[in-house]
């Protein structure tokens, strides 16, 4: 039986958490985040960013996320998976999104046209992972790429997200919606030219994405690859990224604007004050528009307009 061990960043631990769904143990070890079983590994994804891989396929599942603790980094950690050669050179629509852990604001996402001739020119404008990026990095290139690659942005606002988690409709099935109808938009933006390649960056694996998509009127599924860490493959997805996080942060401000101080972002202890000082200062009728109401920060808010009240 072979073990690999991964060290991880906490949202890529998150991100593993969501591609992993329906394969999700009930019970899991002590100090963990998750447990799941596939055909050939058992994951177990812990709190201080180390994830292990056990069983005969631990090799090529842990080749999703990375690479392994024991070996040298190395600096684009991109797995390729079953990417052709060369495909970091093609013409792809690339799509990503944003704000799926925040318990403030939207889920964005944005799916974008990369030629192949624009790969240098985007480069040039410093198009690269935004994870590497702030946001004030984020607004200037995205101010210039944004007349440069075609993209379609979608924005799922809180109310409409509180009704569908509500109704039973998971964040996977939501994202992979989005994700879907995004590139849809692209493809008939830049018809009658199509692409050699659409990538999404991969949040659940591929027969689930495409069984949360089967009854869309019209499904993308010619050229369509999904990677993990797809920003590091492809200037398409880096791009669309860049363009989904410009958004997201423009919602936060007009958000904040709303609430008459500044939303932060994220799911810490910050937001829980924030969404306290929101509900005594409007009530809590309007948390719905502001936040994602099934987070566990919803709770601990209350508990803190409680404790201020009384």
């Amino acid at each position: 039986m072979g073990n690999v061990v991964l060290n991880l960043s906490m949202s890529e631990i998150n991100k593993m958490k969501s591609y992993y769904e329906g394969k999700i143990l009930e019970k899991t070890p002590p100090g963990s985040v998750f447990a799941a079983k596939t055909a050939g590994s058992m994951i177990t994804a812990y709190k201080s960013g180390k994830v292990l891989f056990q069983g005969s396929g631990s090799e090529a599942e842990a080749s999703r996320w990375g690479q392994a603790a024991a070996k040298a980094p190395v600096k684009s950690s991109a797995p390729k998976g079953n990417l052709p050669e060369g495909f970091s050179n093609w013409s792809v629509i690339g799509s990503d999104e944003v704000g799926t852990g925040d318990f403030f604001g939207p889920i964005t996402v944005v799916a974008a046209y990369v030629k192949k001739e624009d790969i240098p020119l985007l480069k040039e404008l410093g198009v690269r992972d935004s994870k590497d990026l702030n946001d004030d990095k984020i607004i200037a290139i995205a101010k210039v790429i944004k007349d440069v690659v075609p993209f379609s942005l979608m924005t799922l606002k809180n109310e409409k997200y509180n009704l569908l988690q509500k109704a039973g409709m998971s964040q996977g099935k939501m994202k992979a919606i989005l994700h879907n109808q995004a590139i849809l938009n692209v493809l008939e933006k830049i018809s009658p030219v199509k692409p050699e390649g659409i990538l999404i960056d991969q949040f659940v694996q591929e027969s689930t994405y495409f069984q949360h998509v089967k009854n869309q009127k019209a499904v993308a599924k010619e050229n369509v690859y999904f990677s993990t860490k797809a920003e590091g493959i492809h200037l398409a997805v880096a791009a669309a990224s860049i363009l989904a996080r410009y958004a997201f942060v423009q919602y936060f401000d007009k958000l904040s604007e709303s609430a008459g101080f500044k939303i932060p972002k994220g799911a810490g202890s910050q937001v829980d004050e924030a969404a306290a000082k929101l509900i005594l200062k409007k009530g809590r009728e309007v948390l719905p528009q502001f936040v994602k109401l099934h987070f566990a920060n919803t709770e601990k808010a209350m508990n803190l307009v409680n404790k201020k009240r009384g």
